[in-house]
């Protein structure tokens, strides 16, 4: 008899259980898979803005240091923006030669830091967009290195979908928003 009824009252129990983890919209963040366990990457930081004599500056957190400023208009002072394609972080051969040219300014300003930002479409899980960003922030370093900038003039972060240049659904939006950008630090 008491079988019975505890059974009555499990089953409900463990059906509940069963149907209330598929409401979920979607799934919590996962860390990066172990492939990237050698990179840099850096979780994606909140930066309050503040207008400054017709840029927009950033105070940065962390990838910088305390008090160091990050100017948001692209391109800064020289450096210019590179785009992927689709599922991508292979870089084109537009992509190479706007990172020579980027490469230049920076070689030629051994001052300057640069964080190289890496940007994804919305299409994705996030745990998947930031690893994309994340790949596509470091094939770009990896190419500036390769070309004779500093290692530690640069440092990357990925946004993965978080800030897309164009919040318009469809291709012509999307192909906007997978790119990396080349932030100054002062």
């Amino acid at each position: 008899m008491k079988t019975k009824t505890l059974t009555r009252l499990l089953l409900p129990l463990a059906l509940l259980a069963l149907i209330l983890p598929g409401c979920a919209k979607k799934p919590a963040p996962k860390p990066l898979s172990a492939d990237l366990s050698g990179s840099s990457y850096q979780a994606p930081v909140t930066m309050p803005t503040q207008e400054v004599s017709g840029f927009s500056q950033q105070a940065v957190g962390d990838g910088a240091n305390a008090g160091d400023t990050v100017l948001a208009a692209v391109p800064v002072s020289g450096l210019e923006r590179i785009m992927f394609d689709y599922d991508a972080f292979t870089l084109s051969a537009e992509a190479q030669e706007i990172l020579t040219r980027n490469a230049a300014y920076i070689k030629a300003n051994k001052g300057v830091k640069v964080v190289i930002e890496g940007h994804c479409d919305e299409r994705g899980s996030d745990e998947y967009n930031l690893s994309l960003g994340e790949r596509r922030a470091l094939a770009a370093k990896a190419f500036l290195v390769s070309l004779g900038v500093s290692e530690s003039q640069l440092t990357i972060i990925s946004y993965g979908e978080e800030l897309p240049l164009d919040k318009s659904r469809g291709e012509a939006g999307w192909s906007k928003n997978r790119r990396a950008e080349f932030k100054a630090v002062r």
